[in-house]
C-alpha cells in the first residue's frame, strides 16, 4: 500500500459516519429548496456527490423526490442505503456509485439538480456546462460554492486556497452562470453556522483519532490546518448557494443608443399613456440615475426590441439602491415569457456589479416568483401611499444579514416625480 493510498484511506477514516461531508444545514438546504421555485409533485431529484446523503433525506422526506444519489465512494452510499431504509425513504432514494462528469443519464431527466459542497471536485464551470443538458424544461440547478467574501483576501488565504482550489468572487461567479446560460434565481450566503455543523464533528473526531494509524499523521494535519485556516481567516471566503435554470428562449441583452426609439415605442405601445415612455428618456438623461448595462431588452426573432426592462439609481435611507421600473413587453408578446426574460437578465447584471438591493413598485403577485418580498419587512418604504403588498424589495446576494440593509425612504430619481 502507497503512502498516498494510507493517507486516503486515512481521510476517509476521519469522516465516515459524520452528519456531514461540507458546510451546511437542513436551514440551508430548505432555504435553498425554495429559492427553486415550484417543483412537480414528485419531483426527479439527481443529487451530486452525495457522501452520506443528508440532503437527498431531506428532499426525499420534505420535497416528496424520487432521488438518485450519486457518488464515487461506495461506503458513503452504503451510509445512505442504511440511512434511507431506516426512515422508510428506501423507495425513494436510489443510490449510484458514478463520477458527476461523467452521468450516463439522458438529456432531460431530471427537474432538480442538487450539489451540495461538491461542485469543486470538477470545477464550478465544468459542473455548468456538463449538468445543464440533464435538467428537464423549467428544472433548476442547486450548488454551493466557496468563494472569496474579502476584497482584497490576505496573503495566508490566498497561499491556503491556491493550493487546493481557485476561489473566485460572487460577482465572477454569477457571470460566469450567465455566460454558461442560465438565469440566477436566487443566491444565499450559507451562514458560518454552516461551518461550525461540519468542523464541530470533524474537528472531535480528529481529536479522537489515533495518530500512528496508516497516513492519520497526515490527514490529521491537513485537516487541523484546513479548520485553523477558518478560524483565522473566515471573515475572508464562505460558501454561497446558487440557485440556476436554464435561461429563457427569449435573448436578452443590454440596451444600445440604436435602441432609443424602439424601446419608447415598446413603452408607449405597453401602456395606456406615454408617461413610462417619457419616464425612460428623462431617466436615460440623468447622469445620477442612469447606470449603463442595466437597461435590457429582449428581442424577438426578427430582432426587433419586444420587451424592455431598466434599473436606475435611487437611495434608501440616504444609501444607495436600484429601482426597478419600468417594464414593459409589446401587446404582442405579452404571456409569452419576453419580460420575464428581461428582468430576469436585468437582475443577473445587477448581481454581477456587486448591488444589493432592488426595490420595486409593482404587482404583487408577479414580481414575488423574482424574489420580491414586501420591502416594509426590511424597514424600507415609499415617501407615498401605496398598498403595503405591492411596495417590495429584493436582496441581491441572498444573506440573511438584513442588519446590513439600508433602511428607511426611499428615494426615487427625479424624474418619477415623487
Amino acid at each position: 500500500m502507497t503512502d498516498h493510498t494510507s493517507v486516503h484511506h486515512a481521510f476517509f477514516a476521519l469522516h465516515h459516519g459524520l452528519p456531514r461531508q461540507g458546510p451546511g444545514s437542513d436551514a440551508t438546504s430548505r432555504r435553498l429548496l425554495s429559492l427553486a421555485g415550484a417543483l412537480p409533485e414528485r419531483p426527479r431529484v439527481l443529487d451530486l456527490g452525495c457522501g452520506p446523503g443528508r440532503s437527498a433525506l431531506l428532499l426525499a422526506a420534505e420535497a416528496g423526490a424520487e432521488v438518485t444519489a450519486v457518488d464515487l465512494h461506495e461506503p458513503f452510499l452504503d451510509e445512505l442505503r442504511a440511512a434511507a431504509q431506516a426512515r422508510g425513504l428506501a423507495g425513494s432514494i436510489t443510490a449510484v456509485r458514478a463520477d458527476m462528469a461523467e452521468l450516463p443519464c439522458p438529456d432531460g431527466s431530471f427537474d432538480l439538480i442538487w450539489a451540495e459542497s461538491s461542485a469543486y471536485a470538477i470545477g464550478f464551470d465544468t459542473a455548468l456546462r456538463a449538468w445543464r443538458r440533464l435538467l428537464a424544461p423549467g428544472g433548476a440547478l442547486v450548488l454551493t460554492e466557496c468563494e472569496w467574501t474579502a476584497t482584497e483576501p490576505s496573503a495566508p488565504a490566498r497561499a491556503f486556497w491556491d493550493r487546493h482550489y481557485t476561489l473566485r468572487t460572487g460577482e465572477e461567479n454569477i457571470r460566469a452562470a450567465t455566460a454558461a446560460g442560465y438565469s440566477v434565481l436566487g443566491t444565499y450566503r450559507q451562514p458560518e453556522s454552516d461551518w461550525d455543523e461540519y468542523y464541530g464533528p470533524l474537528g472531535a473526531r480528529a481529536d479522537a483519532a489515533d495518530p500512528d494509524a496508516p497516513g492519520m499523521a497526515e490527514a490529521l494535519a491537513a485537516t487541523r490546518e484546513e479548520i485553523a485556516m477558518r478560524g483565522e481567516h473566515g471573515t475572508e471566503y464562505g460558501y454561497t448557494g446558487y440557485v440556476l435554470r436554464p435561461a429563457d428562449s427569449w435573448p436578452t441583452r443590454p440596451e444600445t443608443e440604436s435602441d432609443t426609439a424602439a424601446v419608447h415605442a415598446v413603452h408607449a405601445a405597453a401602456f395606456e399613456t406615454r408617461a413610462e415612455a417619457d419616464l425612460v428618456d428623462a431617466l436615460r438623461a440623468d447622469t445620477a440615475a442612469w447606470l449603463p448595462g442595466l437597461s435590457c431588452v429582449a428581442e424577438a426573432p426578427d430582432g426587433s426590441v419586444a420587451a424592455h426592462a431598466l434599473l436606475t439609481r435611487c437611495r434608501v435611507g440616504g444609501a444607495p439602491a436600484l429601482a426597478l421600473a419600468p417594464v414593459a413587453v409589446l401587446p404582442a408578446h405579452q404571456r409569452t415569457g419576453a419580460g420575464s426574460a428581461v428582468v430576469r437578465a436585468l437582475l443577473d447584471a445587477a448581481r454581477a456589479r456587486g448591488e444589493r438591493l432592488v426595490v420595486v413598485l409593482g404587482h404583487p403577485s408577479y414580481y414575488p416568483r423574482f424574489g420580491f418580498e414586501p420591502a416594509s419587512g426590511y424597514g424600507i418604504r415609499p415617501g407615498f401611499e401605496v398598498p403595503d403588498e405591492a411596495m417590495m424589495a429584493l436582496v441581491l446576494d441572498g444573506s440573511d444579514d438584513s442588519a446590513g440593509l439600508p433602511r428607511g425612504t426611499i428615494q426615487y430619481p427625479a424624474a418619477f416625480g415623487v
